[in-house]
C-alpha cells in the first residue's frame, strides 16, 4: 500500500464501493502488469496531491478527506459529459 493511504483512508474507501470505480480511474494504464497489481495513482501524483492538501508530501490521507475528494472527482466527471 502506498505511503499516505493507510488505516482510515483504506477503510473509508472499502466502505464506499460506489467510489471504487472513481478511484481506479486515477490508476495508470495497465496497472495490473506492475507489482503490486493494485490500481493506485502514480507516486508523483500522490505526492502532489498530499503536498497540496496537507502541505506535506509524506502525510497520511485522512479517510474523510479521501471520500470527499473522490466524490468531487465523480461530480466533475459527470459535469464534463
Amino acid at each position: 500500500m502506498p505511503r499516505g493511504l493507510r488505516g482510515s483512508a483504506a477503510v473509508a474507501l472499502l466502505r464506499r464501493p460506489d467510489l471504487w470505480l472513481v478511484a481506479t480511474r486515477m490508476a495508470p494504464p495497465r496497472w495490473w502488469k506492475r507489482w503490486p497489481p493494485v490500481p493506485f495513482p502514480p507516486r508523483e501524483y500522490r505526492k502532489f496531491r498530499l503536498e497540496t492538501m496537507y502541505g506535506d508530501s509524506k502525510a497520511a490521507v485522512e479517510g474523510r478527506d479521501l471520500i470527499v475528494y473522490l466524490e468531487w472527482c465523480r461530480r466533475m466527471g459527470r459535469q464534463a459529459r
